[in-house]
C-alpha cells in the first residue's frame, strides 16, 4: 500500500513511516465473541480512501469501492471516531515534537490570520462582511516563523478575527523532542490590521508575547508583510487539498478533521524535506 522512507507513490496512498507513527493512536475496538460480524477493514485502508476525498473533493458516495478503502460511510464514520478520539490532534503534536527535536520550528514568532471559504450549508456558518456577505466558515490559523501549522479553529464567517487570536494562542501543543520543559508558545506574534485591538494585544503580552499587529489606517508596507507572508503560503497548502476549498459538510467536526488531518499533512512535509 504505502513504501517505506520519504515518498509515496500517490497522495492518498499512506505510506510506511506515516502509518508507523498514526497506528499506535488509533483507538482499540474489542469484537464480541458471539456474533462478531464482518471483520472490520483494515485502518490503513480506510485511511488511504479519507485521503482520496481529502485530496480529489470527491463526495463520499462517489468514492470508488475497486479501490479497495471501503464505502464511503465507512471512511466518513472512521474519520468522525478517529476525531472523537483525538486521534488528529495526537498526531500533530508528534510531527511538532519530531520537528522540533531537528531545531526546524522557528519559536522566534508566530503569525496569525484566517481565511473565509463559501459553504453551501453546514453548521459553524455566516455571513462574512468581508466578502460580500457571502454565507461559510473562517478557518483560522496560526503558524510558526517558517509557515509550519501550529493550530487551527473553524468558526463561522461572521466571527472577528480578533476573537480567535487568543484561542489560537491556547491551542498550541506543549512541544517536547527537546531537552527541558514543553515549550508551547513563541517569543512574538505577527498579525494584521484584523487583530488590532489595544485590549488584546495586553493580553497577548500578559503571556509573555510581543505582539507585532499592524495598526488600522497605517499605510501598506511597513515591515510586517516579510514576516506574515508565511501564514498565507501555509493557507495556499491547506486550498491544494481540493475537499477544503469548498464547504460540503454539515457537521462541522466533520470539517474540523479534515482542517486537522491537513495541518498534520503539511507538518509530516516539513519532515520529509529532512530526508
Amino acid at each position: 500500500m504505502g513504501v517505506g522512507g520519504c515518498m509515496a507513490t500517490s497522495p492518498w496512498n499512506v505510506s510506511d513511516d506515516l502509518w508507523e507513527r498514526i497506528e499506535p493512536l488509533l483507538p482499540r475496538k474489542k469484537r464480541r465473541f458471539r456474533h462478531p460480524g464482518r471483520k472490520p477493514l483494515p485502518g490503513r485502508k480506510v485511511l488511504c480512501g479519507i485521503l482520496v476525498v481529502l485530496h480529489t473533493g470527491i463526495q463520499w458516495e462517489f468514492l470508488p469501492q475497486e479501490l479497495g478503502f471501503g464505502s464511503g460511510m465507512k471512511c466518513w464514520r472512521q474519520l468522525r471516531d478517529w476525531n472523537e478520539a483525538g486521534v488528529w490532534q495526537r498526531l500533530h503534536a508528534v510531527l511538532l515534537a519530531e520537528l522540533n527535536a531537528a531545531a526546524r520550528l522557528d519559536w522566534s514568532r508566530a503569525v496569525v490570520d484566517s481565511s473565509h471559504v463559501r459553504a453551501v450549508k453546514g453548521d459553524h456558518t455566516g455571513s462574512s462582511p468581508a466578502d460580500r456577505a457571502r454565507s461559510g466558515p473562517k478557518h483560522h490559523l496560526i503558524t510558526d516563523g517558517h509557515g509550519t501549522p501550529l493550530a487551527v479553529i473553524l468558526t463561522g464567517g461572521n466571527r472577528n478575527d480578533v476573537t480567535q487570536l487568543l484561542p489560537l494562542i491556547n491551542a498550541i501543543p506543549p512541544d517536547r523532542g527537546r531537552v527541558g520543559h514543553p515549550r508551547r508558545k513563541p517569543d512574538s506574534l505577527f498579525a494584521d490590521r484584523g487583530y488590532d485591538h489595544d485590549t488584546y494585544r495586553d493580553q497577548v503580552r500578559q503571556r509573555r508575547l510581543v505582539p507585532a499587529i499592524a495598526r488600522c489606517g497605517t499605510l501598506h508596507g511597513a515591515g510586517l508583510g516579510t514576516y506574515r507572508w508565511v501564514v498565507e503560503r501555509t493557507f495556499a497548502w491547506l486550498y491544494g487539498f481540493k475537499r477544503l476549498r469548498i464547504r460540503w459538510e454539515c457537521r462541522a467536526d466533520i470539517r474540523e478533521a479534515f482542517l486537522k488531518l491537513t495541518c498534520c499533512l503539511i507538518t509530516r512535509r516539513q519532515i520529509n524535506s529532512l530526508c
